[in-house]
Order: C-alpha cells, then structure tokens, then sequence
C-alpha cells in the first residue's frame, strides 16, 4: 500500500488520484512526467504545425501530445479569426477615414492592430516553453476551450 504524498491517506495500488484529498499519487505524477519527456517533440510541433500530431495519430496515444495539440489547434483558429476580425475593422476605417494623403486614424488603429499581432506569437512561445518543461499548462485567455476530446 502506498500513501498519499499530500495528506498521508493509505491509497491501493494502481490508483490515480488520492480518495481524501484528490492529489495525483506518485504513480500517475511518474507516469505522466515518462509521457511528457518522451513526447516533447510532438507537443513544441503542435504549436508550429498543430496537424502534424492530428495527421501521425500521435495525440490519440498520448496524453501530453493530445492537450498541447488541443492548445495548439485553439491557438491557430484564434489567430485565423483575429485576422478576419482585424481585416474587416480595417477595411471599414478604410472606408471612413483614409483619403490617400493622411495618415489619421486609420493609421492610428492599423498600428495598434498590427502590434496586438504579437500576442499570438506570444502565446505561441508560452506553449513551447511549457512543452519543453513537460507541463500541461493552459494558455491565458484562449486555454481554457477544448476542441480535441
């Protein structure tokens, strides 16, 4: 019999999670950290090129490689609307503001836009850097959506 490394409840073998307090057991903690180190590849990939997991099967066998490509998967159709959102804003200021001669509002607004760009790169290396530490650690904002179960 083991014990629960958070609140010293006896917990049987092959369990999980803890009956008392719901902790991962030590076992579940090695298992999971023997998946995350041998799929770290798999997981910084799903961030670059998020079907190259979906296409080789790869996320169905393993858990790491399933939750960073559903990050991944999440990230990549935020970025897609981001810029149709972007695009429209645009092309309405366009439409409104820009006269050919002055840089104005339209201008102001497409900087402002073109800068909020970065945060896609930027959640994009948020993801990498926890792969590549073997943590399951959700992006902000966008993280908490599942699209792969």
């Amino acid at each position: 019999m083991a014990f629960c490394g958070k609140c010293g409840t006896q917990v049987q073998e092959g369990v999980k999670f803890c009956p008392s307090c719901g902790a991962q057991t030590e076992e579940a903690q090695q298992t999971q950290a023997a998946d995350a180190q041998a799929n770290k590849t798999m997981a910084i990939l799903a961030y670059i090129l998020f079907f190259i997991p979906l296409i080789t099967g790869d996320h169905k066998k393993s858990p790491f490689v399933k939750f960073h490509t559903n990050q991944g998967t999440v990230l990549f159709i935020a970025a897609v609307a981001w810029g149709i959102a972007e695009n429209i804003v645009l092309a309405i200021l366009r439409a409104i503001f820009w006269n050919g001669y002055t840089w104005g509002v339209y201008g102001l607004f497409s900087t402002i836009l073109n800068i909020l760009w970065l945060a896609p790169t930027v959640l994009c290396v948020l993801g990498i850097i926890n792969a590549v530490n073997g943590r399951q650690k959700e992006l902000p904002v966008i993280g908490k959506f599942k699209i792969i179960k």
